[in-house]
């Protein structure tokens, strides 16, 4: 993965964190555990996925010393 498709792909996911952090604020006057749920397990999936692209971006930093 070029450094432009890692840029790319960490827009994506702050993107996607942008849109969850939205989701959030409109569920905290909401009292709908299942959607907060719902949000927090997309969370926890988004935070799985920004982890990868640490471990990647450090294995080609690594790779690259």
């Amino acid at each position: 993965m070029s450094a432009d498709e890692a840029l790319g792909r960490a827009e994506e996911l702050l993107e996607r964190l942008r849109e969850l952090r939205a989701e959030v604020d409109r569920l905290a006057g909401s009292d709908d555990p299942n959607a907060a749920v719902e949000v927090l397990n997309e969370l926890a999936e988004l935070a799985k996925q920004v982890e990868a692209e640490l471990q990647r971006a450090r294995a080609r930093a690594d790779a690259g010393s």
